[in-house]
């Protein structure tokens, strides 16, 4: 998927959770990490993915190259790679695509 994609999708499931409340009180926090990698948290509160389950997955290829994604009790969540970002908001996406509509 080409990063404008993987961004573009992230817009639109973005817009789609807005209505008037849900952008008040929660989001999506992109960071950086100091090892270094990118931190992503996707509040799941009031969408579809709300009671979801979703399976750990890690990948771990090279020091700089790897990515792990997990859900919390009200938020997806990822760590990753320098260069991973778009791999580990793809596995997010990815997922949201399987929600009930």
């Amino acid at each position: 998927m080409a990063t404008e994609d993987v961004l573009a999708e992230l817009e639109r499931w973005y817009l789609a959770q807005c209505d008037e409340e849900w952008e008040h009180n929660y989001g999506v926090v992109i960071g950086t990490l100091d090892n270094p990698g990118w931190q992503v948290s996707v509040d799941l509160i009031d969408t579809p993915l709300d009671t979801m389950p979703y399976e750990r997955a890690e990948a771990h290829r090279t020091e700089d190259d790897w990515v792990v994604s997990w859900r919390s009790e009200q938020q997806w969540e990822a760590a990753c790679g320098p260069l991973n970002l778009r791999e580990a908001l793809a596995l997010f996406l990815a997922w949201s695509r399987s929600a009930p509509a």
